[in-house]
């Protein structure tokens, strides 16, 4: 999907400093101090308008969160959308996955979500999927001892391929769900592609895992 270009984004970024970073590595090792407290820290990686990332910060208040987007265009809605509903526990990123390691410290990261990543459907692309092992490597080494990866998705090459490189690339799953709203825990926050797959009658399919 063709992203639309919004004149004077960066700048309306940028004008905002105090909810979203621009430069992530500027704050490597030092996220929590941007909330004043030592809470956990949760950072969704790919966030779009940030439906997600608001949604769990409203219902978990005890937990700091990070929404990451690397489109400027996109992050800029989500920005919007937090300036109308100011939350303490969320702050915003403009990064991608790829950087991750200069992002953050070794095992910085709490939690890490995945939602509805792109499925780079062609074989060729395949290194291009956020579950391939290049992007595993790079989560391990953010995350602290114990943390989950948390991932979403209506794909199921794309979800199958994730079960089998996590598998095999040392990962322990705790839930594994092939329909997820068919009883869909109380608890389970709906991004915005979630809805709009769900109400296209596309099983949700979603893991939780843990680096051992």
């Amino acid at each position: 999907m063709r992203l639309r270009h919004i004149p004077g984004g960066r700048a309306f970024l940028a004008a905002h400093p105090s909810h979203i970073l621009l430069d992530p590595p500027a704050h490597r090792g030092g996220w929590r101090s941007l909330f004043g407290n030592d809470r956990p820290l949760h950072l969704e990686v790919g966030m779009g308008k940030g439906q997600f990332v608001m949604g769990m910060a409203r219902q978990n208040p005890e937990v700091n969160h990070l929404g990451m987007e690397r489109a400027d265009s996109v992050a800029v809605r989500a920005l919007q959308r937090l300036l109308a509903e100011p939350l303490p526990n969320v702050r915003l990123v403009v990064g991608c996955a790829t950087g991750l390691e200069v992002a953050f410290g070794e095992g910085e990261v709490d939690r890490l979500y995945l939602n509805f990543s792109d499925p780079w459907p062609k074989k060729a692309h395949a290194k291009r999927r956020l579950t391939h092992v290049d992007f595993l490597d790079r989560y391990r080494k953010v995350l602290a001892p114990g943390a989950e990866l948390h991932f979403k998705t209506d794909n199921r090459g794309l979800f199958e391929f994730s079960l089998a490189h996590l598998s095999q690339h040392g990962w322990r799953f705790e839930t594994v769900s092939l329909d997820l709203h068919a009883a869909e825990p109380e608890d389970n926050v709906r991004t915005e592609y979630e809805e709009a797959f769900a109400a296209e009658g596309h099983p949700i399919y979603r893991l939780v895992a843990r680096p051992v």
